[in-house]
């Protein structure tokens, strides 16, 4: 370890996390990038969260717990960043995987880009329970100035994709906890990024660094809440940038159309419902506008994609797992 490279401070929130975080800690403290403190706030977990964590501690002196009662996502990364003692901050959900090189480019990559970048990103694999890789994020490239592309939708994807400068974190007021007191919890992470992105610059490493795990119990499952999020997230910006209303219009609708597919093809038309409801409640003739062109259109394009790798293969994506670099490590 170099005493001469900058302490990176990981902050991994845990909530009943046992059958994952083991996974997630392997591939945290396997990071090529040695100069870490590992922060994880267990979130009043009943399960053999704290259990496994401790096992872990016992192998690493970078590992601490601190225990809180059940208060949500937000208020456990607020407790972490709030007692981590490094100037950069990455945030890591107890059921997401990192490749090794994650922290080390994400480090170089806000250095090179001075003081008025706040907040880098990477690129993101969806893995299921078993770390296979069943889908692979879009490109994005946007760096500098993001506001305007926030506002039209969460092109990170995920809340365990970003290394924060404290300053930035700070001028955000961290995460918004309020929103789990509203029944709106879900979208914590864009209403974040988009407070850092109206004081600060983003950088990305165009790359493929975080696993995302999508399960059919975790948060983003419940989709009339996270729409419900969004919606409060888009009022949030518009009291404070009303020049962007055509933006966070364009952002609802979106995320909407991505919700409705999602609930069409996955025959949950009791989500389809509510979120066709909450989105006709705040603007009708938008509500119609996805429902009978944008959603039918998309269905039709999803499916001939999916005729369209199904007969050359050569074009699927070749990953299989999500490499984390040794899970056997001993530390």
């Amino acid at each position: 370890m170099s005493t001469g490279a900058p302490l990176v401070s990981v902050v991994i929130p845990a909530f009943n996390a046992g059958a994952t975080i083991d996974e997630t800690l392997r591939s945290v403290r396997s990071q090529s990038h040695r100069q870490l403190e590992i922060i994880v706030v267990d979130d009043g977990s009943t399960d053999g969260t704290v259990v496994i964590v401790t096992r872990h501690a016992a192998q690493d002196s970078r590992i601490t717990i601190i225990a809180q009662r059940n208060a949500g996502v937000a208020a456990a990364r607020n407790a972490g960043w709030q007692a981590a003692r490094a100037d950069f901050i990455a945030f890591i959900d107890a059921d997401d995987l990192w490749t090794p090189c994650k922290i080390a480019r994400q480090l170089q990559a806000i250095i090179d880009g001075g003081k008025r970048t706040g907040l880098v990103y990477s690129w993101y694999d969806w893995i299921d329970a078993n770390g296979r890789v069943s889908a692979r994020s879009d490109p994005v490239f946007h760096a500098g100035e993001v506001l305007d592309y926030l506002c039209q939708g969460n092109f990170i994807g995920n809340g365990s994709s970003a290394l924060v400068r404290r300053e930035a974190l700070i001028a955000a007021n961290g995460f918004e906890s309020g929103l789990r007191a509203s029944g709106a919890e879900g979208c914590e992470d864009l209403l974040f990024y988009c407070r850092v992105a109206e004081e600060y610059h983003f950088a990305v490493v165009p790359e493929y660094q975080i696993g995302y795990r999508y399960l059919p119990n975790n948060m983003s499952s419940n989709m009339t809440r996270m729409f419900r999020s969004w919606m409060l997230i888009a009022d949030e910006i518009l009291t404070r940038h009303p020049e962007r209303t055509a933006l966070l219009d364009q952002g609802l609708r979106n995320y909407a159309r991505w919700l409705l597919r999602r609930a069409l093809t996955g025959g949950q038309l009791w989500y389809f419902a509510s979120i066709l409801g909450l989105l006709c409640g705040r603007n009708p003739l938008l509500a119609l506008r996805v429902a009978v062109r944008d959603v039918p259109r998309d269905i039709v394009s999803e499916v001939w994609w999916k005729w369209r790798n199904s007969r050359h293969r050569a074009i699927r994506h070749p990953v299989s797992s999500f490499a984390i670099g040794d899970p056997n490590q001993s530390l």
